[in-house]
Parts: structure tokens; sequence; C-alpha cells
């Protein structure tokens, strides 16, 4: 459905942040974009929704095709109505609106109010916590609470694709088991593909068919989940476990250098 073909991006007409990145999204596939803060993981998906022009920034090599059709050109709006979302990182929900408003939100370009309604009464099936509180003021509610009222405006689009930046960020670690095991449900039972953008790689190849890393806006490996799991160096520098699978103490390291085995 969705490939990027060895593209780059510039901010400002000075600064290229991404530098020949190539990945696809199958249909129906979860597959997640790995790398530590900065890597160009946030880029890469603005990149693909179109985003990028309210920074100015822009796609300066390389093209990004949907369903064989280049859209690195197109506007934010037209590339929404082609079924792609993008639910930002650190959860912008509007808080001055209700939980319930804020779904409506997501169905903005739906007529429907049949249809609007069932998509509602879904998400609250995925996210029960939600309907006890979709009369509550969005600004008001709790981080997890607001992060899965992202999701779950997300899903409100009727979307195609769904581009997940950070759902994992600050959040406790059974509230993320939670949140994945419901995106993996998502996937399962509406067939949607989901692209995850992540620093959290244990929980993103929980529930990913396929990974790419990616540093300093070049990706370095790819593979299906199980490869990049048992990956020495992912175990090592991502996940925190040395060869020996002991988990590394890097208080006591003074100066830590990555081998770049896979460059």
């Amino acid at each position: 459905m969705l490939k990027l073909n060895n593209i780059e991006v510039t901010y400002l007409n000075v600064i290229r942040v991404l530098h020949g990145v190539s990945l696809t999204v199958p249909e129906g596939a979860i597959i997640t974009l790995l790398g530590a803060n900065g890597a160009g993981k946030s880029t890469t998906l603005k990149a693909i929704s179109g985003l990028l022009h309210v920074e100015e920034g822009e796609v300066t090599d390389g093209s990004i095709e949907w369903d064989d059709v280049r859209i690195d050109k197109k506007n934010p709006e037209d590339i929404g109505k082609l079924g792609i979302v993008q639910a930002l990182e650190g959860r912008r929900v509007f808080g001055h609106l209700t939980a319930e408003e804020n779904l409506l939100v997501g169905a903005f370009n739906r007529r429907n109010r049949a249809e609007i309604n069932r998509d509602i009464e879904m998400v609250y099936e995925y996210f029960p916590r939600l309907r006890d509180l979709r009369k509550n003021t969005a600004g008001y509610l709790s981080g997890g609470e607001q992060q899965m009222l992202v999701i779950g405006r997300a899903m409100m689009a009727t979307p195609k694709l769904m581009m997940l930046d950070e759902p994992s960020l600050g959040l406790a670690p059974m509230l993320v088991e939670e949140i994945y095991e419901i995106i993996k449900r998502f996937n399962d039972e509406q067939k949607t593909s989901v692209l995850i953008v992540e620093q959290n790689v244990r929980v993103a190849l929980s529930i990913a068919h396929y990974g790419y890393v990616m540093e300093n806006g070049r990706i370095v490996l790819d593979g299906d989940s199980d490869f990049l799991k048992n990956n020495e160096d992912v175990k090592e520098f991502y996940i925190g476990l040395s060869a020996m699978g002991d988990k590394k103490n890097y208080r006591e390291i003074k100066h830590y250098k990555r081998r770049k085995r896979w460059l």
C-alpha cells in the first residue's frame, strides 16, 4: 500500500534530516519504525502525512507512493482523505472539548451519522474507559486516557493506514501493554495497516510483523520482528541486554561507543 522510495527530507532548504529512507507498509500489516530520540522517525511520518510543510520542510528527493500514486507533493487534507491518518506524538487532544466531541472531530470528513454512531460504539468497545468519560473535558483526563482518546479519534477517521507516533510515551508499563493489545486487536479485526514509531523496542516488536531501525536519518537495519528481537545489536543498543543476556549497567560505563556493525 505505502512505499517510501529513497526519500530525503530537508528543512528550510538547508538542514537535511532524512537520507535515502526506503520502507514499505503492506496492506493489513503492522510495521514499526524504531530508533532513539532524534533519529528522524517523526519526520518520516510527517513526510507521509504531508505535515512537513507546516514546519518548512519538504521531500527533496525520492518519492512516496500510496497504491502506486505519488503523494509526496499532496496537501495534508488530500492525503487524509485517502485514508492515511496520523496520531501525533504527545497526546494532542482538544482540551476544551469533551472526550466524545474529540472522537467526533476524527470523523469530520464523514457525513453518514448512523455509521459515525456505529464507530463511536466500536471505539468504546476497544476503550471501555472512554465510554465512562465521554462527557468529561478531555484536558482533565489522565495521560493514559488521553492516549486512548487520541488513538480512538484516529480510528474514527476509518483509516486505511493508521500511523501512531510514540503511543507508549510517558505511560505506565501495564497501560502500555493494554494499549498495544488494543492496537493489535484493531489490526486483526479491521484489517487496517498500522505504522508505529517507537523507542520502546520490546513492546513494538511484540505486535509488529516487520520493523526498521533508524539512526541519524538513515535506515540501518530491517527485518521481521523475530529477527530484530534476536539481533545482538538491537538487544544491546535498544533493549539493554548484552550478548550474554545480562542487563547493561550504563552508569558504570564511562564511554559507551556503538560498534556500528550493522553499518
